[in-house]
């Protein structure tokens, strides 16, 4: 028996734990930031699991590392946090929980992104490896991160000394459930998720009355120039083989019909693939949005402030195709290849601290016949909430399953003994 089967082999153990472990972080999610239920859930499961555990690492972050002999260290991440959005899947174990977000307000929190899963299938993968030690050699660390939402997680657990306590990682993994059947992975060398910025702009008006317009500069009008050549960015600086997403998503200015306001903000958000494709895009709106300012005979100089900023995952080729290798041994046919990804990450923050090679992969969590069904009728996009959604629930099987399969088979891939 090989040592990918004889860890997994205790598969059926673990997975009742599992599954309740699954409902209990979904029903009770924690907003970034804030995840000390989930923090003291993973501490105890690793600590039982004799793993060394440590708390508190970037505020609510969690490190379980298991030593196990000579060999390559290999890193997992889970990340921990829920979303401010309001659960509709009508599923028993629904989020009802509300809490107050960074800003003071309170919202409700909902495990829409998955991330309770990620949570369970490390946990899961964890135990099996902790069971199976006669298997393989090395260490093996489980790094539960928090504020993945908010883009500083990983790097709060780099800045709060993450690597004088944990050994070197040699390779490092991560992953994300995602629409698509449940029980298969994707794999994808190279950038596999964007880059994303965040701008917060503030242009500058002379306000006054509605009805005398002649005597201001008015930023509504300044703000919608700015909005309409925004869209050319993308479509006439960017090169057609590259791929870029500008979105304004917010406007604000005024408080009344007949009166023109001072000043005007607009939220904007790029997703990008390379430095190159992401610095000229970010020149472009500051070089557009002072342009159009002088153009309105704006009072000040526009104000620009960057926020939210997730780095390219750009996936290692050769760790990748590693992987990529073992799944398919593993998995058969349902070792596919993953589409890029317009969403972002900040898992890579991690290994590059330490200049280790990563990969990061898909896991399917929609019911594979509910899937095939949209798909047959062309309306996977219409049809199945994707994460986010106030609808979005992973299924628990196969997913769970399959998660924790491929994290246990990714380690295994270096840790196992010839």
């Amino acid at each position: 028996m090989s040592a990918t089967s004889h860890v997994l082999a205790g598969q059926d153990s673990v997975r009742a734990w599992q599954e309740d472990v699954y409902r209990d972080l979904h029903r009770h999610p924690e907003l970034s930031h804030q995840e000390h239920r989930a923090a003291e859930l993973v501490a105890g499961r690793l600590a039982a699991a004799g793993f060394e555990v440590h708390q508190g690492i970037g505020g609510t972050g969690v490190v379980g590392v298991l030593r196990n002999g000579d060999g390559p260290t290999v890193l997992l991440r889970a990340d921990m946090d829920a979303l401010p959005v309001g659960e509709a899947t009508g599923l028993p174990y629904a989020s009802t929980d509300t809490a107050t977000d960074a800003d003071g307000v309170e919202v409700p929190v909902a495990h829409a992104c998955g991330h309770d899963m990620h949570v369970a299938c490390l946990l899961g993968a964890a135990q099996l490896l902790a069971d199976a030690q006669d298997r393989w050699r090395g260490a093996l660390v489980a790094l539960f991160q928090p504020a993945e939402e908010t883009g500083d997680g990983a790097r709060g657990m780099v800045d709060d000394g993450l690597a004088g306590i944990i050994p070197k990682p040699n390779v490092a993994f991560a992953q994300h459930v995602l629409v698509g059947p449940a029980g298969c992975v994707g794999t994808r060398p190279g950038p596999v998720l964007s880059a994303a910025d965040s701008m917060r702009i503030t242009v500058h008006g002379r306000g006054g009355h509605g009805s005398m317009p002649q005597a201001t500069v008015d930023p509504v009008v300044l703000a919608a120039m700015i909005v309409v050549r925004l869209q050319g960015v993308v479509a006439r600086e960017v090169a057609p083989t590259e791929t870029a997403v500008l979105t304004v998503g917010s406007i604000r200015a005024g408080s009344k019909s007949n009166v023109i306001p001072d000043t005007a903000t607009l939220e904007l958000n790029v997703r990008t693939y390379s430095e190159q494709t992401r610095s000229t895009v970010l020149a472009a709106i500051r070089r557009i949005v002072s342009a159009e300012c002088a153009a309105s005979g704006s009072p000040r100089e526009p104000e620009f402030e960057l926020f939210d900023r997730f780095p390219v995952t750009d996936n290692d080729a050769a760790v990748t195709a590693r992987v990529a290798q073992a799944f398919v041994e593993h998995f058969g046919g349902r070792a596919v290849a993953l589409g890029q990804q317009t969403a972002s990450e900040d898992f890579s923050d991690v290994p590059r601290a330490f200049g280790a090679p990563y990969s990061y992969w898909g896991v399917g969590c929609t019911d594979p016949e509910t899937y095939r069904k949209a798909e047959e009728a062309a309306r996977v996009s219409q049809d199945i909430p994707v994460n986010h959604a106030p609808a979005f629930a992973p299924v628990i099987q196969p997913t769970l399953d399959a998660g924790t399969r491929a994290m246990v088979v990714a380690a295994l891939a270096w840790l196992a003994r010839a």
